[in-house]
């Protein structure tokens, strides 16, 4: 029995079967290179879902780490620390906006937060419904799943008490046809990620703003995924100027810690009076150092320039790839989806990791790719050389 056997067996007698049995138990990570239970080494192509930007082991991530959680590891929100005065004030900063920031653990708080201030916002005024897309993903909580458009997931754990309209993503016409003077928000991802990283057609968060705009609606974007550089820009509404209302963040910002970021702009920013809402761990004064480690790092590095670079090696090597499995790809920076012609992602999954890379099978067509920003050029191109062999065995 190989270690990883052993530990798949206590996997699967002490935790719930949501996940499945996950293929690898990783043990140690060290820039964008991991190492199994069993000796095994990876590149890793996914980044624990595009959360480890600086990947793994990190000195500046483990020494702000280590340095605070030998001075103070938890405050709770009865008190304030200076961490997270920083990273509120580093957020708005890059932001280049006025805003304020409610600190969360996750993503899906993060929007469970989004969810409450529109909401109160909009009963306040009349509102009665919110708008969302096809195939998005906000979350898994009760929330947050209201506002998912992928049916799959969603639709098991209905009713939720709440009038949530699904539109085309991308689809401008049917954005405006769906939000009314009645309409109390609008919640859009800059790129749909579960859905497959699928960009929206040039314009489009621009209409939206303008949609909302002529009615009164709240604009949301959810960054969960696409902030903190992941597209080449700090954050992925920057590339068409456009500025939300509501912005949520978590994934990269942390870089492996939890945390996300609930960002009210201008009056938005004081619409929950004190009680309204709450998190118990939200701000955690470790969390709140690794992701000012975080920032300060891709600002001293320059690694948003690196990303915009080697986003761009990847995808011209995939596209010069001539193979009848592979249909294209798309995405922007180092956040992008290997587009095949048959519902075989899971196969190119399990090929690439025996070929010694880990990739995600995100759609039965889309493989997702998600690497640190410090993945180089060499390790681009090893997995670029590998592809080809990868994409025959899993077309077999």
């Amino acid at each position: 029995m190989t270690a990883y056997d052993e530990l798949a067996q206590r996997f699967d007698a002490a935790l719930m079967p949501n996940y499945g049995t996950p293929p690898a138990a990783l043990v140690r990570g060290e820039g964008a290179t991991v190492w199994d239970a069993d000796g095994n080494q990876y590149l890793d192509f996914i980044g624990g879902i595009a959360v480890t930007s600086l990947g793994h082991a990190h000195p500046a991530i483990v020494e702000a780490v280590s340095k605070q959680v030998a001075t103070i590891a938890h405050t709770s929100n009865l008190f304030l620390h200076e961490r997270e005065i920083e990273l509120a004030e580093k957020l708005k900063s890059l932001l280049g906006y006025e805003g304020k920031v409610f600190l969360v653990s996750s993503g899906t708080e993060a929007n469970e937060a989004a969810f409450k201030l529109v909401w109160k916002h909009g009963k306040a005024n009349g509102r009665n419904f919110l708008v969302s897309t096809e195939n998005s993903f906000h979350g898994r909580t009760m929330g947050a799943l209201a506002l998912t458009g992928k049916a799959s997931i969603r639709e098991p754990f209905g009713p939720y008490g709440i009038d949530v309209r699904f539109v085309p993503y991308g689809d401008t016409d049917a954005l405006k046809s769906a939000v009314t003077d009645e309409c109390a928000g609008v919640f859009l991802e800059p790129t749909q990620g579960e859905a497959g990283v699928v960009p929206p057609p040039a314009g489009y968060l621009t209409a939206s703003r303008e949609i909302c705009d002529a009615t009164g609606t709240t604009l949301v974007l959810d960054e969960i995924q696409s902030g903190i550089g992941r597209t080449g820009t700090w954050f992925a509404h920057q590339h068409e100027n456009v500025k939300p209302d509501v912005l949520t963040l978590a994934k990269g910002l942390g870089g492996g810690m939890p945390i996300g970021a609930c960002i009210g702009v201008g009056p938005f920013g004081d619409a929950f009076a004190k009680g309204d809402h709450g998190s118990t761990f939200g701000g955690n004064p470790v969390s709140c150092a690794a992701a000012l480690a975080v920032l300060d790092t891709i600002e001293n590095e320059g690694l948003l320039a690196k990303v915009v670079e080697r986003g761009d090696q990847l995808t011209s090597g995939i596209d010069a790839i001539d193979h009848p499995l592979k249909k294209g790809v798309r995405g922007r920076g180092l956040w992008r989806a290997i587009v095949l012609t048959d519902a075989k992602a899971p196969q190119v999954q399990a090929a690439a990791q025996q070929a010694g890379f880990l990739v995600n099978a995100l759609q039965p067509d889309a493989v997702r790719l998600a690497p640190p920003f410090v993945v180089t050029p060499e390790q681009i191109q090893a997995l670029l050389d590998a592809l080809p062999g990868i994409l025959d065995q899993a077309g077999e």
